[in-house]
This record gives structure tokens, C-alpha cells and sequence, in this order.
């Protein structure tokens, strides 16, 4: 499959990498222009490119951008085909992106999302720490195996999605319409937490949408009290405890 994945940091390198892995043809950008990565997409087995090249002649859009630059992509899409997936792998928090009122309200992230670039997206890959995508994947049947939430309107869109997850290495679990993504943002027990399929269900049906948002200010202040010091396997243990 042609992707072209604008955001070149820990999320989107590490899918490029992975799913260059896989055999796909991966298209690499950032906001810098392509000069600034070219080393990078080198290393991941990507090319380097404008986010306008980005767009052009592929099948799957992977945007891996933070929250709050959404809007700059406004007008990207308006020749990209429709039939083209667009997959948006981002979370919103406040501290960073400052406060959006619309979100702040309750309307889930990727719907926001869709309305700023005007195209309808699948939500993927959010759940997910940097370190649990780049070291934790598992052949297709392991045991245990971690599984990541895929939420979006449209089933032939959603399929291209989860076929994507499943080649870097989680099981890819059906979590509902965009207006369910709400269940897999900061603060949800399904958010970074490192689940099986069956757990990822369980957490899904348990979220509390009126908790969500207090407990992903919790979750921030207590790690930056701990100044970095917290290991991979206790922040999960953190983000399990906080939102059980």
C-alpha cells in the first residue's frame, strides 16, 4: 500500500519504519519541509517529502501531528480523493495545546479533527505510548498480545486501519464510530494501558467520559512530579490505576 505519514516525531517515525517493514511504500513529512528529515526517512526505509507530496498518489494518509496544528492543515485535502483513508493518531492536552473550548466540552478529539481538515478520519495508534509502539509488537497469534482501538464512521476506511495496526504488531480492535472515540482519549482505562483485546473491550464499556478529563490532569501532574524518573512499565501502571 502507498502511505504518506505527515509527522515525523516518535509516532510517526516509528510507523513509518514499521510499516515500510511490512512491505508498504511510505511518504515521510514534517512542517520543515523535507530536508530537514531526509536522514530520518533514510534510516525508516521512507522517502522524504513536502506534506503536499504527502497527500498525492497514495491510498492511506497516517497524521501524526500535534493536537493543536490541525488547523494548519486546512485546504491540504481539498484534491486528495475520497476514497483516500485518513488515519489521525493524536490526543489532546491542554498544558501543550492549549484550551480548546469545543473538546474541553466534550466533543471527542478526531471529530474536532475531521472538522478542521474537512475530511472525515479513522482514529488509531492514539492509545499508545511511544516505547509500547516501538518495542512491544508481537506476531499475529501471541499470546498476550497488546491491542489497539480503532474507531471510525466508515467500515471499508475503519478495515484499512486496523490492517494497518496489525502489521505493526498489535491486534487491531473495533472500538465504534468517531462519536465513540471519546472512550480511547487520555484519562479512558483503554488509553495507554497495554491491554489484550479482551481487557481493551472491558475498558472500552467501563469509561466514564465525565472522569476522562481529570483524570489525564492527574495522570500530568503526577508524572511531572516525578521529573522523568517513572519507568515505561510504571507509567502504565500509573495510567491502569488512575483511570480503573
Amino acid at each position: 500500500m502507498k502511505i504518506g505519514i505527515i509527522g515525523a516525531g516518535n509516532i510517526g517515525a516509528t510507523l513509518a519504519r514499521k510499516l515500510a517493514a511490512s512491505g508498504h511504500e511510505v511518504k515521510l513529512a514534517n512542517s520543515k519541509g523535507p530536508d530537514s528529515i531526509r536522514d530520518l526517512a533514510r534510516d525508516v526505509g521512507a522517502t522524504a517529502v513536502s506534506k503536499e507530496d504527502a497527500v498525492r498518489s497514495v491510498e492511506a494518509i497516517i497524521l501524526s501531528i500535534p493536537f493543536a496544528n490541525y488547523p494548519d492543515l486546512a485546504g491540504l485535502f481539498k484534491d486528495v480523493p475520497t476514497d483516500v483513508v485518513v488515519i489521525d493518531t493524536s490526543n489532546y492536552y491542554p498544558f501543550r495545546d492549549g484550551a480548546i473550548a469545543e473538546v474541553d466540552g466534550g466533543r471527542p478529539e478526531s471529530t474536532w479533527v475531521s472538522e478542521q481538515i474537512g475530511r472525515p478520519v479513522v482514529k488509531a495508534w492514539n492509545a499508545v505510548l511511544a516505547e509500547t509502539l516501538a518495542e512491544r509488537g508481537q506476531p499475529n497469534g501471541t499470546s498476550g498480545r497488546i491491542a489497539i482501538p480503532v474507531a471510525g464512521d466508515d467500515p471499508k476506511a475503519k478495515a484499512t486501519a486496523m490492517e494497518l495496526v496489525e502489521a505493526t504488531g498489535f491486534d487491531a480492535h473495533d472500538s465504534g464510530s468517531l462519536g465513540d472515540s471519546w472512550r480511547q482519549q487520555p484519562g479512558t482505562p483503554a488509553y495507554c494501558t497495554e491491554l489484550t483485546r479482551s481487557e481493551l473491550r472491558s475498558a472500552l464499556q467501563s469509561a466514564d467520559q465525565s472522569r476522562a478529563a481529570g483524570n489525564r490532569e492527574a495522570l500530568i501532574r503526577e508524572f511531572a512530579a516525578a521529573g522523568g524518573k517513572l519507568t515505561h512499565d510504571e507509567i502504565v501502571a500509573r495510567n491502569r490505576a488512575v483511570t480503573a
